[in-house]
Protein backbone atom coordinates (compact mmCIF):
# COMPACT_ATOMS: atom_id res chain seq x y z
CA UNK A 1 0.00 0.00 0.00
CA UNK A 2 1.40 3.36 -1.28
CA UNK A 3 2.11 5.94 1.60
CA UNK A 4 -0.63 8.45 1.39
CA UNK A 5 1.48 11.28 3.00
CA UNK A 6 3.93 11.05 -0.31
CA UNK A 7 1.03 10.80 -2.91
CA UNK A 8 0.38 14.23 -3.99
CA UNK A 9 -2.89 13.50 -5.89
CA UNK A 10 -4.61 11.74 -3.10
CA UNK A 11 -3.19 14.87 -1.17
CA UNK A 12 -4.95 17.54 -3.23
CA UNK A 13 -8.15 15.19 -3.39
CA UNK A 14 -8.32 15.98 0.49
CA UNK A 15 -7.44 19.33 -0.13
CA UNK A 16 -10.17 19.47 -2.91
CA UNK A 17 -12.69 18.05 -0.58
CA UNK A 18 -12.42 20.25 2.51
CA UNK A 19 -11.23 23.90 0.36
CA UNK A 20 -13.74 25.77 -1.98
CA UNK A 21 -12.25 29.16 -2.42
CA UNK A 22 -9.86 29.92 -5.06
CA UNK A 23 -7.48 32.30 -3.09
CA UNK A 24 -7.51 29.45 -0.14
CA UNK A 25 -6.31 26.94 -2.75
CA UNK A 26 -4.05 29.33 -4.49
CA UNK A 27 -2.28 30.12 -0.91
CA UNK A 28 -2.11 26.36 -0.47
CA UNK A 29 -0.12 26.20 -3.50
CA UNK A 30 1.76 28.78 -3.04
CA UNK A 31 2.99 27.56 0.22
CA UNK A 32 3.71 23.99 -1.23
CA UNK A 33 5.55 25.63 -3.88
CA UNK A 34 8.34 27.20 -1.06
CA UNK A 35 8.52 24.22 1.42
CA UNK A 36 8.79 21.68 -1.83
CA UNK A 37 11.63 24.23 -3.11
CA UNK A 38 13.34 24.73 0.32
CA UNK A 39 13.34 20.30 0.37
CA UNK A 40 15.28 20.11 -2.92
CA UNK A 41 17.91 22.60 -1.89
CA UNK A 42 18.24 20.78 2.08
CA UNK A 43 17.92 17.46 0.08
CA UNK A 44 14.59 16.33 2.09
CA UNK A 45 11.63 14.51 0.93
CA UNK A 46 10.07 16.32 -1.30
CA UNK A 47 7.08 14.91 -1.93
CA UNK A 48 6.05 14.37 1.52
CA UNK A 49 7.32 18.00 2.48
CA UNK A 50 5.34 19.27 -0.02
CA UNK A 51 2.34 17.28 0.83
CA UNK A 52 2.40 18.98 4.49
CA UNK A 53 2.49 22.20 2.69
CA UNK A 54 -0.32 21.64 0.48
CA UNK A 55 -2.60 20.54 3.34
CA UNK A 56 -1.33 22.34 6.37
CA UNK A 57 -4.75 24.91 5.51
CA UNK A 58 -6.96 22.42 4.44
CA UNK A 59 -9.71 22.41 7.01
CA UNK A 60 -10.07 26.31 7.40
CA UNK A 61 -12.54 26.98 5.29
CA UNK A 62 -15.40 24.56 7.07
CA UNK A 63 -13.23 25.21 10.34
CA UNK A 64 -12.24 28.46 10.77
CA UNK A 65 -12.01 29.41 14.63
CA UNK A 66 -8.81 29.24 16.46
CA UNK A 67 -10.73 26.14 18.30
CA UNK A 68 -11.10 24.39 15.31
CA UNK A 69 -8.28 25.06 13.07
CA UNK A 70 -5.70 23.11 12.68
CA UNK A 71 -6.95 20.85 15.26
CA UNK A 72 -9.63 19.12 12.94
CA UNK A 73 -7.62 19.01 10.24
CA UNK A 74 -4.91 16.78 12.63
CA UNK A 75 -7.36 14.61 13.58
CA UNK A 76 -9.26 14.11 9.99
CA UNK A 77 -5.55 13.04 8.73
CA UNK A 78 -4.86 10.81 11.26
CA UNK A 79 -7.95 9.34 10.86
CA UNK A 80 -7.41 8.70 6.82
CA UNK A 81 -3.68 7.62 7.64
CA UNK A 82 -1.52 10.17 7.79
CA UNK A 83 1.40 9.87 10.62
CA UNK A 84 2.45 11.61 13.23
CA UNK A 85 5.11 13.95 12.28
CA UNK A 86 2.78 14.86 9.51
CA UNK A 87 0.37 15.86 12.00
CA UNK A 88 2.21 17.29 14.33
CA UNK A 89 3.84 19.68 11.65
CA UNK A 90 0.18 20.93 10.57
CA UNK A 91 -0.05 21.73 13.74
CA UNK A 92 2.88 23.76 14.52
CA UNK A 93 2.14 26.37 11.55
CA UNK A 94 0.06 27.84 13.93
CA UNK A 95 1.40 29.65 17.11
CA UNK A 96 -1.77 29.18 19.33
CA UNK A 97 -1.57 25.21 19.17
CA UNK A 98 1.06 24.68 21.59
CA UNK A 99 3.62 22.23 18.57
CA UNK A 100 7.06 22.94 19.55
CA UNK A 101 8.97 23.60 16.30
CA UNK A 102 11.56 20.88 16.70
CA UNK A 103 12.14 20.50 13.51
CA UNK A 104 13.43 21.69 9.91
CA UNK A 105 10.22 20.98 8.45
CA UNK A 106 7.64 22.35 10.80
CA UNK A 107 10.32 25.44 10.74
CA UNK A 108 10.52 25.73 6.89
CA UNK A 109 6.50 24.92 6.93
CA UNK A 110 6.15 28.21 9.59
CA UNK A 111 8.77 30.34 7.42
CA UNK A 112 6.59 30.03 4.38
CA UNK A 113 3.31 30.17 5.28
CA UNK A 114 2.51 33.70 5.76
CA UNK A 115 5.49 35.07 3.69
CA UNK A 116 4.31 33.22 0.53
CA UNK A 117 0.52 35.16 1.30
CA UNK A 118 2.33 38.19 1.39
CA UNK A 119 4.03 37.65 -2.34
CA UNK A 120 1.11 36.74 -3.67
CA UNK A 121 -0.57 39.82 -2.35
CA UNK A 122 2.14 41.80 -3.49
CA UNK A 123 2.27 40.40 -6.86
CA UNK A 124 -1.24 41.54 -7.41
CA UNK A 125 -0.73 44.95 -6.90
CA UNK A 126 2.30 44.80 -9.65
CA UNK A 127 0.97 46.49 -13.04
CA UNK A 128 1.10 42.95 -14.78
CA UNK A 129 -0.42 41.37 -11.54
CA UNK A 130 2.74 38.50 -11.78
CA UNK A 131 5.01 37.51 -9.49
CA UNK A 132 7.59 38.18 -12.63
CA UNK A 133 7.39 41.93 -11.29
CA UNK A 134 7.85 41.47 -7.76
CA UNK A 135 11.16 42.27 -6.02
CA UNK A 136 12.74 41.52 -2.29
CA UNK A 137 12.59 45.31 -1.75
CA UNK A 138 9.12 45.68 -2.89
CA UNK A 139 7.74 42.83 -0.08
CA UNK A 140 10.20 44.75 2.17
CA UNK A 141 8.62 48.17 1.19
CA UNK A 142 4.92 47.02 1.29
CA UNK A 143 6.10 45.04 5.33
CA UNK A 144 6.25 48.47 6.31
CA UNK A 145 2.57 49.47 5.23
CA UNK A 146 0.32 48.03 7.85
CA UNK A 147 -2.64 48.71 5.95
CA UNK A 148 -1.59 46.56 2.98
CA UNK A 149 -2.84 42.66 3.54
CA UNK A 150 -3.37 43.84 7.08
CA UNK A 151 -4.24 40.43 7.61
CA UNK A 152 -0.72 38.50 7.18
CA UNK A 153 1.60 38.63 10.22
CA UNK A 154 4.45 40.48 9.70
CA UNK A 155 6.31 39.61 13.23
CA UNK A 156 5.39 35.71 11.78
CA UNK A 157 7.47 36.56 8.27
CA UNK A 158 10.30 37.88 10.28
CA UNK A 159 10.44 35.14 12.88
CA UNK A 160 10.15 32.16 10.09
CA UNK A 161 13.14 33.58 8.93
CA UNK A 162 14.88 33.88 11.61
CA UNK A 163 13.81 30.52 13.01
CA UNK A 164 15.61 29.09 10.00
CA UNK A 165 18.76 31.54 10.79
CA UNK A 166 18.65 32.62 7.62
CA UNK A 167 18.74 36.41 6.66
CA UNK A 168 14.97 37.95 5.92
CA UNK A 169 16.46 39.57 2.47
CA UNK A 170 17.17 36.07 1.34
CA UNK A 171 14.31 33.75 2.64
CA UNK A 172 12.53 36.73 1.12
CA UNK A 173 14.36 36.19 -2.76
CA UNK A 174 14.31 32.49 -2.39
CA UNK A 175 10.54 32.43 -2.12
CA UNK A 176 10.02 34.58 -4.47
CA UNK A 177 12.18 32.44 -6.87
CA UNK A 178 10.37 29.70 -6.22
CA UNK A 179 7.24 31.16 -6.98
CA UNK A 180 7.85 32.69 -10.16
CA UNK A 181 9.33 28.97 -11.17
CA UNK A 182 5.26 27.79 -10.68
CA UNK A 183 3.57 30.99 -11.24
CA UNK A 184 1.50 29.45 -13.69
CA UNK A 185 -0.07 26.99 -11.33
CA UNK A 186 -0.37 30.11 -9.10
CA UNK A 187 -1.84 32.43 -11.60
CA UNK A 188 0.53 34.91 -10.63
Amino acid sequence: MEDISRDRKACLLILKEFTQNESLLKHAFAVETCVRAYAEKLGEDVEYWGNVALLHDFDYEKYPTAQEHPFMGEKILRERGFDENFTKAILSHADYAGEPRDTLLKKILFACDELAGFITAVAYVRPSRTVDEVEVKSVLKKMKDKAFARQVNRDDIQSGAAGLNTPLEEHIDFCIFAMRNNKTVLGL
